[in-house]
């Protein structure tokens, strides 16, 4: 019996990058998963969460709580940061309702990130997909120290063959949400910084597990006239080589 799991493709990808959302559903049937997209979600809440807005976050939670528990499937989000927001987030948001916080414990306890899932819990990966060059992995703030996923997006580029694949530092590229809004000299001065590294890596490609990094890396790295490109993590494990549109 083939294992189900369920799809939160995030706000992003929903609106800006349909591509990586198609890329993570071709990745998860490629690694033998069924794949159910419950189409009443919406987002997550953290925006609203991080900017202070909580009962806006907590009308958010609840739906997403909702939808996502009509079944029991495990829940696979290809970003960091929302689920991130879900684990940790949502039992801060609800502490004070009971009940709530149950139902948020108990899908905390079945959501994982994408790279996390198929290596901690599934087992792993084996591409069906070449690849050629040199890439870099930027490890995203809300997914090494929020969710403490660190080998394992490295560990499926790793089974890449033909490519070398380097790691970047763990430096922001300061994105962080609302923080590149609230404060875009500071955003801007850790932006140049990340790259500044990107530039002297010889990466051609750079490869994340959160489009909100990706894009905002992207738009740097074009207004700079560089040719280097962003990936997310499920492009390239299916063969995607586009870039970020």
């Amino acid at each position: 019996m083939t294992q189900t799991v369920q799809l939160m493709a995030t706000c992003l990808i929903d609106s800006l990058f349909p591509e990586v959302g198609e890329a993570v559903i071709e990745l998860l049937h490629q690694a033998g998963l069924g794949v159910v997209f419950p189409r009443a979600q919406t987002c997550c809440g953290q925006p609203a969460f991080n900017a202070g807005f909580r009962a806006e976050a907590r009308e958010m939670g609840e739906r997403t709580m909702a939808v996502f528990s009509e079944g029991p499937e495990p829940v696979i989000v290809p970003s960091g940061s929302c689920a991130a927001m879900i684990r940790h987030g949502y039992l801060e948001l609800f502490r004070d309702s009971p009940e709530q916080l149950e139902r948020a414990q108990a899908l905390a306890e079945r959501t994982f990130e994408l790279s996390e899932y198929l290596i901690d819990v599934w087992g792993g990966y084996q591409p069906g997909v070449s690849a050629a060059g040199r890439m870099a992995y930027h490890p995203s703030c809300h997914l090494l120290r929020g969710l403490g996923v660190d080998c394992q997006p490295m560990a499926l580029l790793r089974t890449l063959e033909g490519v070398q694949v380097d790691r970047l530092s763990e430096d922001c590229c300061g994105f962080g949400g609302v923080f590149s809004v609230e404060q875009p000299e500071l955003s801007t001065e850790m932006l140049e910084r990340k790259m500044a590294e990107i530039q002297a890596s010889g990466a051609e490609t750079i490869v994340a597990g959160d489009v909100s990094c990706l894009m905002h890396i992207e738009g740097g790295l074009r207004r700079a006239g560089s040719k280097v490109r962003c990936l997310h993590l499920a492009q390239v494990m299916t063969g995607k080589r586009g870039g970020l549109r």
